[in-house]
């Protein structure tokens, strides 16, 4: 009897350490220090003091090092105590308040636009020694669409935590690592506007446009004026490079008393450093054209009241001003450089369509105003 009491004693007390061990050992592991953050200094920026405070709130949140006091409670604690906080950023004004709401720890800093960057900074104050624990301090380009991400980079950084070092490149050194993140598209070269130039038939062609109009001809010179529109969208951004498609309508033949449309749709790759271009794509012409056949190397053209069955030379089409308007399609390479004035925008173009009836060429240029975001 006496030994089964003893028993029972020993495992009651021997389960009442046991639980305490766990106890303190799960309060050793959920503790944490109380970290609040007040309003972070903004200049520069379009956004308030209060709504920098909040973002920085929740980003030291996501990292789970601290318990970090609510909003809620500290616009609480702020009016119970009657505080002001408008200008609490520096650490005398922060642990006085900090001993009133009985924080471990506050957090303080400024986001600064300093004209094509920004600049963050942090400290950390530890309330127990009454000193600024941790300071960080990062630049990044302008690019505040990706504020969050900045402040979060910041903070990771200062907690020793692990960055993304090619997305923090790609934010704060421009030329090291040129993308779609810290070139944005207000940077990109954005060519749409008008086209002008001049286009040069040859071979064949270059003979049937010169040729009288009796004869099938236009009476044109082979060296035309053209002008027309480019329309351009971009499908990809890398680097210092984009790839876009373009569409360019066009009117050709117009200063000598012609009517020749045309739309190009081009495929190409631009450098916006440099403003080189290279494209090439599918090109179609409304001309007039027309049936016949060659008798002793002369053009027939075959008209409605002919039997075609008596024909014995090969049918073809060919260029005739007597013909109906029909699609006449190319392919063309084009070759390209943009030059800059300001926020003016130049790009010259030269151009080549190869074809059976020979080969054309074109040089055109045009114009546009560049517009930035920033």
């Amino acid at each position: 009897m006496k030994k089964t009491m003893i028993l029972k004693v020993t495992a009651l007390i021997l389960g009442m350490v046991s639980t305490a061990s766990i106890s303190l050992k799960a309060q050793s592991v959920t503790k944490k220090p109380k970290l609040t953050v007040l309003n972070i200094a903004s200049q520069g920026m379009n956004i308030t003091p209060a709504q920098a405070g909040n973002m920085v709130r929740r980003e030291l949140a996501k990292v789970q090092s601290f318990e970090v006091m609510d909003k809620y409670d500290v616009m609480y604690l702020v009016d119970k105590h009657g505080l002001k906080i408008d200008n609490c950023y520096g650490k005398i004004c922060l642990l006085d308040v900090a001993k009133v709401i009985k924080s471990d720890k506050m957090f303080t800093g400024s986001i600064e636009r300093y004209q094509r960057s920004i600049t963050i900074t942090f400290r950390m104050i530890d309330v127990a020694s009454q000193s600024v624990e941790k300071v960080e301090v990062m630049e990044f380009l302008y690019l505040p669409e990706n504020l969050k991400i900045m402040v979060s980079m910041t903070i990771r950084k200062m907690l020793g935590l692990e960055i993304n070092k090619e997305l923090l490149a790609s934010l704060s050194e421009k030329n090291k690592l040129a993308d779609a993140i810290n070139t944005p598209t207000a940077d990109r070269l954005k060519l749409n506007g008008p086209r002008m130039g001049f286009t040069m038939f040859t071979g064949t062609t270059a003979d049937l446009l010169a040729k009288p109009e009796f004869e099938g001809g236009f009476d044109a010179n082979p060296v035309m004026f053209q002008f027309g529109y480019q329309i351009e969208t971009q499908y990809l951004n890398s680097g210092n490079f984009q790839a876009l498609f373009e569409f360019i309508p066009t009117i050709t033949g117009l200063d000598q008393g012609l009517f020749i449309p045309s739309l190009s749709i081009l495929n190409g790759i631009r450098s916006n450093k440099s403003g080189w271009e290279f494209a090439f794509g599918p090109t179609v012409s409304l001309t007039k054209q027309s049936e016949g056949y060659y008798q002793n190397d002369e053009w027939v053209r075959i008209t409605p009241e002919m039997d075609r069955s008596t024909i014995t030379e090969p049918i073809t089409t060919r260029l005739d001003s007597r013909g109906d308007f029909a699609i006449s399609p190319g392919f063309v390479f084009a070759l390209g450089k943009t030059f800059r004035s300001g926020k003016l925008n130049i790009p010259v173009n030269a151009y080549v369509i190869p074809g059976r009836d020979g080969i054309r060429f074109g040089i055109s240029f045009g114009y546009n105003s560049r517009k930035s975001k920033y």
